[in-house]
């Protein structure tokens, strides 16, 4: 018997539950699909409750469903998103206020965050022992901390994040409501808790009470077995070596799983046929607390842990502290600490938890597969060959060390602060000291001490036991820790392979000298230097350890809350359009009731495909086979370019006239990571499973060496052409400048990598063959109407033939548009051979291996200048690395050089070298070629005012164009004198007070502090957009409702919401209340064969192309409307309804259906749009951790059909330019296949790393009518401010270089990304001996 309540998509029930016992739980809750299996996205959290009859009481904890086997959750409820509120029964508190404060954009991540928010909400709401006061109503016992802390595990590409907290906050008890940004309960200033829905704590019920009578009838609890015996569930650790014992058990085919999570670093490579969980033994999960120490079961998870240590002495305080930074919240509850441990021991796992325990001197007991009980030091399991599946870890032990003379401090070093981030260097030291007095003061002696480090690219955590002997006896000095930290170099060795060596011994350096600076007297000491961003500093302060509650008082007063400030200005001169409205379908997705492509129900007879993917980059592919394993008995075919019909093309993307790219390698592997085949199997596990299996047979002989970098191909003379009609016009003559110029820079450089799109919805389609080879495929792609030709052209049939629809998209960025094309026809060329539906989607890993991204630059540049800063002229030779196929490359250098023009360079010539290399095809990725121009102009910029030694924005102001010379370099694009608004805002933040007050506040903090920085930065942008033409139909039916279709899709940019606005404002001239249209309108997923010359989706003008092909239709209703309209008004005087209009015309037989499709004027094809942002920043010189401690935006909307759409556009694109700049790094290994494949290794900005304020301003320059409406695009020029972070984050260096290295040039490459490691590399990685050693040489003095 099997029994599971499932609150949500499911009904309820209580049944035996035949077949494979290890479907994980998300692929049982169609909304929560995601299928990274990787538990790092969040978007497929649930809420899962256990029920214990004997105390009668209920459990609740988040977890990740995709990494929550279904039968280890026997006897529990589950509580999806659409469980705790939906369409039918009314939505939950926390889905309308995610909704109304603007904070679901794509909507794929929503549902994940709704249940995160509300697992939160049930535990601090939770009652509990004692009293303790109610919270207000409205509100939760949730503080605004706890609240910002609830999703941040959870990963949002589209919104930036700060609405998502502002929804959060909402709910604390301890918020300043008026603090909250934009929504759609009060205007500013008229914040009040009962505008909001409002929440009661408890109104959902998360453990039903049937289920509870089922649970208290079965005596004993049911062990669950498959119907082949594939689920075990040992009560005894004796069960449990019984089933070792048995004659079926083989470690190959079973798996032992106490929460299953370890699955989300270490991926299964087969399928299992048999599980043994071990989480119902009570011997590992039991929990001894005593005046020695704290015994825990190896299976207590983590979450489980922090709650037990928090509440003990100032040591175990610590150690919660640090494992509260460990995975994300829903991981933790599940992790155990045990299975934490094992991977460190026979993985090589970077386990926090390993170095911690091992610093804290804990112990551990296990049992060997002869049944030996062991007692070992953690150091001594740690060190011992790897353990056998059969021997088990009982328990660890943590001694009390109380508080008298213990000094215990932890660190970590990891792009994220809160957590979900691996360390690149973890360690935890405890010391024994003794206090006497010297001449100086106290003086501190280390009587004993642990050092321990883990996670620099070693087997497991270790001791630096030669620095330990060195130190015990000693008192501090600097002369001690430069000593100490020559030693420690020894000592810490990454081993080969390891990413950034030099970086981690440098981290290693700075956490023991923060830590034996503490227990010096008078030492220069780094206060909290490594606490605010890619560390936990667990600090100590002059040699004693706080208590506990002086650590939360600490906690509370360092921490910087996210705050903001939005600006944003409509009229109603259009209404409803100009209105900031909710995003239309927003419950929906936070219900998780919207449908993405992999929600819809599979069909009868549905396959499911996985790639397999070329590992050589250069290569025939001479054979494909499959080892010997369970997956591969799951294998139904393989598709490969010999099943694309003889009439059809090898072909898998093409756009407009650049050129193809092949579906499938045949007969040579022209990249790493191209597809080879598609393995079809009858569940999408089996198939991903069985593509693992494959082993593929290379040969290089005759085949010339690969090209994959940008240098190889310049030098092999690799490029693809580039129509001259994609070129700009240079301007001036070069020559002519650089000789009138008083200063030149010959040889500048630098260089931008790739960056990967990370839509939350990965690749997916689904192909159903129809009657005379007809097809229909839904997928998730920005360009049905080009995938429907790719997949015609693959197949050899007429357009018509397919049917391309697509609903909505989780997420895009340009990463849906060709991309998507090879997912479609890969189902279409399966479904065709097979004659049945056939579905695919990625896992995370394949997506980014296949996905292409960002085109990677390198920039070589001389300029000449004025002694004034006024610029002459400047010379750019650029090499982009494009790949193997030249997909949309051809245009970047039109809009890289577009961007770069944004400053009057006096004279500018150019030569930009698209080449053609041996990796995967590089695609538009959001602001695709502008951000890296726009980039290189700063870069030019900065160098400029370094070499003069003047202020950089200055050099800035003095070299924006005026309205001549705009003209010269964007020609008519430039526009009218009003609509040039770039100096203006530009003024409005560098020139402003507030501005200069901070940077002298800037440099007053760089002066008075040594290792933390700071740096200030306005940086301008100039972002040309193209509109295109588009169609649009508007169709009313009988009843009075309208179906609008356009051929923009909707990816998460509000195209939906502006069209229903203008829809109703374009007929609303036949209805005095024409607002009351909207909730009358529908957009319909667009349908290629139903409105055709769809084009695509990108460049930002989407919306309003579509908008304006909108209005001309409903312009035409209207025509044949109001003459109806005016004859049953003049009959009874008064103006007719809705409904009754559309009913006369119905009986009139007018037409209610209008298409139109609309062009842009020949003369007006692109406008200009403008924007500035100042980003204050913090860099850790220890660490090279930076907080970005505040940004303002400014950007020119022009007249916005949505504020809080474009609003939402703004944040969004500048976060996910902060994550280009800084953290991103989509690298590859020797043969260009990419190795940061997954959440793993790949960190997108989380809630964590967004500004700690962020302000935006959203200006409503002149009005144009050549524009729609004079709006303005929104969805991709803004995130071209996120360049001002990357020059906050040079200021900052600077100032770190000009404190310890007088003689270090301070004009100096920087290239993108800026991760840690570039920053500390820049700042220096021996600041630490240089500093210690300059101190002994002034104390010898």
């Amino acid at each position: 018997m099997f029994l599971l309540d499932v609150v949500g998509s499911w009904p309820t029930w209580a049944a035996s539950r035949p077949g494979r016992p290890a479907v994980a739980l998300k692929s049982r809750l169609h909304e929560l699909l995601c299928y990274s299996i990787l538990s790092g996205c969040g978007a497929c959290v649930v809420l899962i409750s256990k029920y214990d009859p004997a105390t009668d009481e209920v459990t609740e904890f988040s977890a990740s469903s995709c990494l929550t086997l279904v039968n280890s959750v026997n006897l529990c409820s589950v509580t999806t998103s659409e469980g705790i509120g939906n369409t039918r029964d009314g939505y939950h508190p926390v889905q309308q206020r995610l909704s109304g404060f603007h904070a679901s954009q794509c909507g794929f991540c929503t549902p994940g965050m709704c249940m995160s928010i509300f697992s939160a909400l049930v535990k601090a709401d939770k009652p509990k022992p004692g009293t303790e006061p109610a919270a207000p109503p409205g509100f939760s016992k949730l503080t605004s901390c706890e609240a910002e802390h609830a999703v941040s595990g959870n990963l949002c590409r589209c919104t930036g994040y700060r609405p998502i907290v502002d929804a959060c906050r909402s709910f604390a008890a301890d918020v300043d409501l008026e603090d909250l940004g934009l929504n759609t309960f009060w205007k500013k200033s008229c914040a009040d808790i009962a505008k909001l829905p409002e929440y009661s704590a408890g109104s959902v019920c998360t453990f039903p009470e049937f289920l509870k009578s089922e649970i208290k009838s079965l005596v004993p609890p049911t062990v669950i077995t498959g119907d082949d015996g594939g689920w075990y569930h040992p009560k005894s650790i004796g069960e449990l070596h019984s089933l070792f014992d048995s004659d079926w058990f083989d470690e190959n085919t079973v798996k032992v799983v106490a929460s299953n999570t370890g699955s989300g670093v270490y991926k299964d490579q087969d399928l299992h046929d048999k599980y043994i969980d071990i989480k119902g033994i009570p011997e590992l999960s039991v929990i001894n607390r005593s005046s020695k120490g704290v015994e825990l079961g190896a299976a207590v998870s983590i979450a489980k842990a922090i709650e037990v240590f928090s509440d003990g002495t100032p040591v175990f305080s610590k150690i919660a502290d640090h494992l509260s930074k460990v995975a994300s919240p829903f991981v933790r509850n599940t992790a155990t600490i045990g299975g934490n441990l094992v991977m460190a021991q026979r993985l090589d796992f970077a386990s926090d938890i390993a170095t911690v325990l091992l610093a804290a001197g804990s112990t551990v007991t296990i049992q060997t597969a002869s049944k030996k009980m062991l007692c070992l030091t953690l150091e001594e399991f740690l060190e011992q060959p790897p353990c056998e599946v059969k021997t088990i870890l009982l328990s660890v032990f943590v001694p009390d060390w109380g508080s008298d003379n213990v000094i215990f401090e932890t660190s970590r070093a990891s792009p994220r602060p809160f957590g979900n981030a691996v360390s690149y260097v973890n360690s935890a030291f405890l010391a024994r000291t003794s206090g006497g007095t010297a001449s100086g003061g106290i003086l501190i002696v280390i009587e004993d001490i642990c050092l321990a480090f883990g996670a620099y690219g070693v087997d497991h955590a270790i001791r630096a036991r030669k620095v330990e002997e060195f130190l015990k006896g000693k008192s501090v000095s600097a002369q001690v820790i430069l000593e100490a930290v020559r030693l420690l170099k020894d000592v810490i060795s990454p081993s080969e392979g390891t990413t950034h060596p030099e970086y981690r011994v440098s981290l290693a350096v700075s956490f023991l000298f923060s830590f034996l600076s503490s227990l010096s007297n008078g030492l220069d000491m780094p206060a909290n230097s490594i606490a605010p961003n890619g560390s936990c500093g667990n600090g100590v302060v002059n040699g004693s350890v706080q208590s506990s509650q002086e650590k939360r008082l600490e906690v509370a007063s360092d921490y910087l809350p996210i705050r903001s400030r939005q600006e944003i200005a409509f009229s109603g001169e259009y209404k409803p359009v100009g209105k900031p409205l909710m995003k239309a379908g927003v419950e929906l997705q936070a219900s998780g009731e919207a449908v993405y492509v992999d929600d819809i129900p599979a069909p009868n007879d549905c396959l499911y495909g996985a790639f397999i993917y070329s590992t050589h980059p250069h290569a025939y592919i001479k054979g494909v086979n499959f080892k010997p394993s369970l997956a591969s008995q799951k294998v139904i075919t393989v598709i490969t370019a010999k099943d694309i019909p003889s009439n059809g093309e090898n072909v898998g993307s093409s756009f407009l006239m650049f050129g193809e790219e092949a579906l499938f390698a045949d007969p040579i592997s022209e990249f790493a990571g191209q597809n080879i085949g598609v393995v079809i199997a009858e569940t999408q596990k089996y198939a991903y499973m069985a593509a693992k299996q494959v082993v593929i047979e290379y040969n290089t002989e005759n085949l010339e060496p690969p090209i994959l970098t940008i240098e190889d191909a310049i030098q092999h003379n690799r490029y693809f052409h580039t129509p001259p009609f994609f070129i700009p016009n240079q301007v001036g003559d070069f020559d002519q400048g650089m000789s009138e110029a008083d200063h030149k820079i010959l040889s500048g450089e630098v260089k931008l990598e790739s960056q990967y799109y990370f839509y939350m919805e990965m690749q997916t389609a689904l192909a159903i063959p129809d009657e005379d080879n007809c097809i229909t495929v839904y997928s998730s792609t920005q360009m049905p109407e080009v995938a429907q030709a790719v997949i015609a052209k693959c197949l050899g049939i007429p357009h018509h033939n397919v049917r391309v629809i697509t609903r909505r998209v989780g997420g895009g960025f340009g990463g849906k548009a060709t991309k998507g094309c090879h997912v479609a026809c890969a189902v279409a060329v399966a479904a065709f051979k097979l004659r049945r539906p056939v579905r695919m989607y990625l896992d995370r890993k394949t997506d980014m291996i296949m996905a292409g991204g960002r085109h990677p630059m390198k920039a070589k540049y001389s300029v000449g200048f004025k002694s004034d800063g006024t610029l002459t002229a400047l010379r750019l030779d650029l090499g982009m690395n494009a790949g193997i196929s030249p997909d949309i490359s051809a245009m970047m250098t039109m809009t890289l050089i577009g961007a770069l023009k944004k400053y009057n360079w006096g004279a500018l010539s150019f030569d930009v070298k698209v080449c053609k290399t041996n990796v995967s095809s590089k695609s538009a990725m959001r602001a695709p070629g502008d951000v890296q121009g726009s980039f290189i102009a700063e870069t030019i910029i900065e160098h400029v005012a370094s070499t003069l030694g003047a202020d950089t924005n200055a050099v800035r102001k003095k070299n924006l164009h005026d309205i001549d010379s705009l003209k010269v370099f964007y020609g008519e694009a430039a526009g009218d004198v009003p609509t040039y608004t770039l100096v203006d805002i530009f003024d409005k933040l560098a020139a402003s007070p507030e501005y200069k007050q901070r940077a002298a506040a800037v440099e007053r903090f760089n002066g008075g502090s040594r290792w933390k920085k700071r740096g200030i930065s306005c940086v301008p942008i100039t972002y040309e957009v193209r509109l295109r033409a588009s169609p649009g139909k508007v169709s009313i039916l009988n009843d009075g409702s309208i179906a609008v279709e356009v051929g923009g899709i909707e990816i998460g940019q509000g195209l939906w919401t502006k069209v229903k606005q203008m829809t109703a404002f374009g007929l609303g001239t036949l209805w005095p209340e024409g607002e009351g249209l909207l909730d009358k309108v529908r957009v319909i997923q667009a349908d290629s064969l139903s409105l055709t010359q769809g084009g695509f989706t990108g460049g930002s003008t989407t919306s309003e192309n579509s908008c304006e092909a909108v209005r001309l239709s409903c312009a035409e209703l209207v025509e044949r409307l109001m003459p109806i309209k005016q004859s049953l008004e003049a009959t009874s005087g008064v103006p007719p309804s809705w409904t009754a209009l559309i009913a006369q015309a119905t009986m009139a037989s007018v037409n209610l259906a209008a298409h139109a499709y609309w062009k842009p004027d020949p003369a007006f094809v692109s406008y200009l749009n403008y924007g500035a942002g100042v980003s204050e920043v913090e860099v850790d010189v220890l660490t090279g951790a930076t907080t970005i401690l505040r940004s303002d935006l400014v950007y020119d909307c022009g007249q916005s059909l949505n504020p809080a759409v474009d609003l939402g556009q703004v944040e969004g694109a500048f976060v996910q330019g902060v994550g280009f700049f800084t953290n991103e790094e989509y690298a590859t290994n020797a043969d260009g296949m990419v190795i940061n494949d997954g959440t793993w290794t790949y960190k997108i900005p989380t809630v964590d790393t967004i500004p700690k304020q962020l302000n935006v301003e959203l200006i409503n320059s002149a009005r144009d009518k050549k524009r729609v409406l004079s709006s303005k695009a929104s969805g991709e020029p803004p995130l071209l401010l996120a360049s001002s972070v990357h020059c906050a984050m040079r200021e900052a260096i600077r100032a770190a270089r000009k404190e310890f290295a007088v003689d270090s040039p301070l004009t100096f490459q920087m290239n993108v990304p800026a991760t840690m490691a570039t920053v500390k590399e820049l700042c220096g990685l021996d600041v630490v001996e240089r500093h210690l050693e300059s101190l002994s040489t002034a104390r010898k003095a």
